[in-house]
């Protein structure tokens, strides 16, 4: 299996123009009287190593790591063959740590996916990459949990754990299936002071990965959709309160205004017990399912409301919303009609709309107007209705930025 396996797993090397700062140099009265040392010999070249997985050897994709290629102005890819080939970026995920390459190159071997909802703690699995520089290093273990989450890693966590060695270098690397399959991208250890592997390292599921691929390399980029839900954990005191023998599922707390699962029906105090095929018993389940939601996605949600199971299509359309009564978003909105506004020349959302105000309403007496566009709160932009209500959601204080009539102003609700 690994001699067919690992000629697909390659060495990165990076290299980046850093700027070398020297405070004398940097000063004008030196640099006035005092003969300068060339600009250019003020940066020096930086290289790190990772590594990565062919997985079209048609098309020369290669997946790897964001953390491996960030901020690099050329990027070299090692075969196991011994070739060297330039690589084009062709688009990177900082919220999952992915990243899809591209080589001009024949003769290549590409890896396949295997369903990583599949995999169950026990199973064993092997995982290939180039740890410290070393070239093709295979190391075994077994996988230790599945679903890990709260590492500290910025983003969406849904990690498969295992026991098989994991060192620098290793990111981006192949976590494969007894059957020389990618279950998944090797992207990050657990080592206390810098002790190197422990024992404890964590991988991109593949069918996370094979999403966010596809997305790069369709769009450049990955075009999530919101569901627009704050959910928390359904908790033995939450299940007793609804009367379900059994915790397993997440409960709705909250519902975005004019977002896709409110225009669904989805209401708070909603149990979601699975999106798609894949059953959510925690948070950390939801979480990774809407990692993988995508524009123009349709989700099937199987929901429980009062006791009575549903099941519930949200239709992730990027459509502008319909008016939404402000008090929904927050009472001090009350007697405002609130809309997403588009910009023709901006791809997203370029703020929120009043679109009418009643006379004498709250919104009325906070100085809102009909026709006013809230651009910020509290210093944040607001994009549309939803991030409007998530600023509402985190200050009892909040200062909006308003454009009106062709001047910029400020709106304090309290």
């Amino acid at each position: 299996m690994l001699e067919r396996a690992t000629p697909a797993v390659v060495n990165i090397a990076t290299y980046a123009s850093v700027r070398v700062s020297n405070p004398l140099l940097d000063d004008p009265f030196f640099q006035r009287f005092f003969s300068m040392p060339d600009e250019r010999r003020r940066y020096r070249r930086a290289q790190s190593a990772g590594s990565g997985v062919i997985v079209d050897a048609a098309n020369g994709y290669i997946v790897t790591n964001n953390h491996v290629i960030a901020r690099a102005d050329e990027i070299a890819v090692g075969l196991a063959d011994g070739r060297e080939l330039q690589a084009e970026l062709v688009g990177v995920d900082p919220q999952v740590d992915l990243a899809v390459l591209r080589v001009a190159a024949e003769g290549l071997t590409a890896l396949q996916f295997a369903d990583s909802a599949a995999l169950r703690v026990g199973d064993f699995v092997v995982a290939v990459g180039n740890p410290f520089g070393l070239e093709q290093t295979v190391t075994s273990g077994i996988v230790s949990a599945l679903g890990r989450h709260g590492l500290g890693v910025r983003g969406f966590e849904d990690f498969i754990q295992t026991d098989a060695s994991i060192n620098p270098g290793n990111s981006g690397g192949a976590l494969l299936n007894l059957s020389g399959e990618v279950v998944g991208i090797n992207t990050a250890i657990v080592s206390p002071k810098g002790a190197g592997s422990v024992g404890i390292g964590f991988a991109i599921p593949s069918n996370m990965t094979s999403a966010i691929m596809r997305q790069l390399i369709a769009h450049g980029e990955v075009r999530r959709g919101r569901l627009g839900l704050v959910v928390q954990a359904l908790d033995p005191e939450l299940a007793a309160a609804f009367g379900l023998a059994a915790a397993q599922g997440v409960v709705v707390a909250d519902v975005a205004p004019g977002g896709a699962a409110d225009a669904a029906g989805v209401q708070a105090g909603d149990i979601i017990r699975a999106m798609g095929e894949r059953e959510v018993r925690r948070v950390t389940d939801y979480r990774g399912q809407s990692a993988l939601i995508m524009e123009d996605d349709v989700v099937a949600l199987r929901v429980l409301r009062d006791g009575e199971e549903r099941h519930i299509r949200v239709v992730m359309a990027a459509a502008p919303v319909s008016e939404v009564a402000g008090a929904r978003v927050d009472p001090r909105l009350a007697g405002a009609k609130l809309s997403d506004f588009r910009d023709d020349d901006a791809d997203e959302g370029a703020g929120v709309i009043v679109a009418a105000v009643e006379p004498g309403s709250l919104a009325a007496r906070h100085g809102l107007r009909g026709g006013d566009i809230i651009i910020a709160a509290n210093r944040r932009q607001t994009r549309n209705i939803g991030d409007l209500w998530q600023q509402f959601r985190n200050a009892s204080a909040v200062r909006l930025r308003v454009y009106r009539a062709g001047r910029y102003g400020n709106i304090d609700l309290r």
